[in-house]
C-alpha cells in the first residue's frame, strides 16, 4: 500500500506523458519552451486570475513576491507556526522577520483574531514594521481569506497566498490560487497537481506585478537577460515539467472528485473513533493529506506499520520550537492548538486511486485498535 500512488496515476496517463516528454526532447526547446507559456494560459484560466508565472520550486514562488515587494530588514511577516519550513523560510531569507501566529483547530490554519492580535503588537512595539501576510492553505483546506483580507486591508498589509497543498481547493469567492495580492504553489510531486521533479508557479490579477515576478524570476531581467533591472534569481519552470503538467491538469478535476470521496468515506467511518477533519461549510478541499487526532497517535502509527499500512506526522514540531526558528517572535498569547497538534495528529493514506478495499483495510485497523484501547481504559 503506497501512502501516495504516482504509479497509479502514471498507469492512467503514462502514455500521454511520453509523447508530451518525447515533444520536448525532440524540439529541444529545455527552456521556455512552447509548452510553459501553454501551461500557464491553462492553469491560470483554470482558477481564474489574469497571470501564472512559473517558476523552480514552490520556494522560489513565496520568495520572489517578497523580494518583488522590497521585504527586507526591519520588516515583519506573519506566518503560522504549524506549516512546512518554506513558508518562514523564505521571510528569513529576505532578511525580514517571520512572526509565528497561532491556528485554528477546525482547520489548522491561521487565526484571523489571533493574527490581528500579532499585527497590533508589532505595530505598539515599534521595532518592526508590518508588511506582508502568509496564510498557508494546510492540508489542501482554504484559510479564512474573507477575513485574513479584511485585517490586511486595514492595517495595509501585502498577502500572500501559500496554496502549495490548495490547488484544486475552493471557496464561493474562487480557487486556491486566486486569493491575496499574490498566490504561490508547488508541482512538487506528491502535491494534488504535481510534477516529476521540482516546480511552482506565482498567480496574480495585477499586470505590474506580473511583469516584477518574471523579471525577478529571470535574473532580475529588463529588456533582456542582458538587461538587468533587478537582482533576481534563476528560477525557471522547465519545459519537460510544463508538458507533465498540462497532461495532469487535463484529468486534475476527475482526480479531485475521487480524492473527495476517499475524504468523505474516511470521514464517515472513523468520525466515532477518531477526530477527523471537517471541511467549513462553502469551502472546498484539495485533500492533499487526510489528518486524524488520537491521544493514542503513536501506538496507532506503530500498529498501522506492522500491518504495513503507511501513515505520516504533519507536523512533528512546529516552526517556533525549532533552532532554526525558535528565536524569531511569536503573536501575543499561547500556542496552545499549534503546540499540541503534533502530539496527536497522523496522516492517512490519501489520493485518487486508493481503493476501496485498502481504504475498508485502513478504516478496519483503526477501528480495531481504538475499541481495544476504550476497552482496557473501560476496565
Amino acid at each position: 500500500m503506497q501512502f501516495i500512488d504516482l504509479a497509479a496515476q502514471r498507469a492512467r496517463i503514462g502514455g500521454r506523458i511520453e509523447q508530451a516528454v518525447s515533444k520536448v526532447l525532440s524540439e529541444g526547446r529545455y527552456i521556455l519552451g512552447p509548452e510553459v507559456s501553454e501551461f500557464e494560459a491553462k492553469i491560470a484560466d483554470y482558477l481564474g486570475v489574469k497571470h501564472a508565472i512559473g517558476c523552480a520550486n514552490g520556494t522560489d514562488a513565496l520568495l520572489i513576491p517578497l523580494m518583488a515587494w522590497k521585504i527586507g530588514p526591519g520588516d515583519a511577516v506573519f506566518v503560522p507556526s504549524f506549516t512546512f519550513a518554506a513558508t518562514a523560510e523564505v521571510v528569513a531569507l529576505t532578511g525580514a522577520t517571520p512572526v509565528f501566529v497561532e491556528i485554528t483547530h477546525e482547520t489548522y490554519n491561521i487565526d484571523p483574531a489571533r493574527l490581528e492580535e500579532a499585527i497590533e503588537a508589532v505595530k505598539a512595539e515599534g521595532k518592526l514594521a508590518p508588511k506582508a501576510v502568509i496564510p498557508v492553505d494546510l492540508f489542501g483546506t482554504p484559510a479564512d481569506y474573507p477575513a485574513i483580507d479584511t485585517i490586511c486591508h486595514r492595517h495595509g498589509l501585502y498577502v500572500l497566498s501559500d496554496a502549495a497543498q490548495s490547488i484544486g481547493g475552493a471557496t464561493p469567492d474562487g480557487r486556491c490560487g486566486s486569493f491575496g495580492h499574490v498566490a504561490a504553489t508547488s508541482f512538487y510531486p506528491a502535491k494534488p497537481l504535481g510534477c516529476y521533479g521540482d516546480g511552482g508557479a506565482m498567480f496574480t490579477d495585477d499586470d505590474a506585478v506580473m511583469e516584477k515576478l518574471r523579471s525577478y524570476a529571470f535574473h532580475g531581467k529588463g529588456e533582456s537577460q542582458y538587461d538587468n533591472i533587478h537582482v533576481g534569481l534563476n528560477s525557471r519552470l522547465d519545459t519537460i515539467q510544463a508538458a507533465v503538467l498540462l497532461e495532469k491538469l487535463a484529468i486534475f478535476d476527475d482526480e479531485l472528485a475521487s480524492r473527495q470521496q476517499v475524504a468523505d468515506y474516511y470521514r464517515e467511518n472513523l468520525k466515532d473513533y477518531v477526530r477527523v477533519p471537517k471541511t467549513p461549510d462553502g469551502l472546498v478541499s484539495a485533500w492533499a493529506q487526510f489528518a486524524i487526532e488520537t491521544v493514542d497517535r503513536d501506538a496507532l502509527k506503530a500498529h498501522l506499520g506492522e500491518k504495513g499500512i503507511p501513515s505520516v506526522i504533519y507536523y512533528v514540531k512546529p516552526l517556533h520550537q525549532q533552532p532554526a526558528y525558535a528565536h524569531y517572535p511569536k503573536g501575543p498569547g499561547e500556542m496552545a492548538v499549534t503546540e499540541q497538534l503534533p502530539n496527536s495528529i497522523l496522516c492517512l493514506p490519501m489520493h485518487p486511486y486508493l481503493q476501496r478495499s485498502d481504504q475498508d483495510r485502513i478504516i478496519e485497523t483503526i477501528i480495531a485498535f481504538v475499541s481495544a484501547r476504550q476497552a482496557v481504559a473501560a476496565e
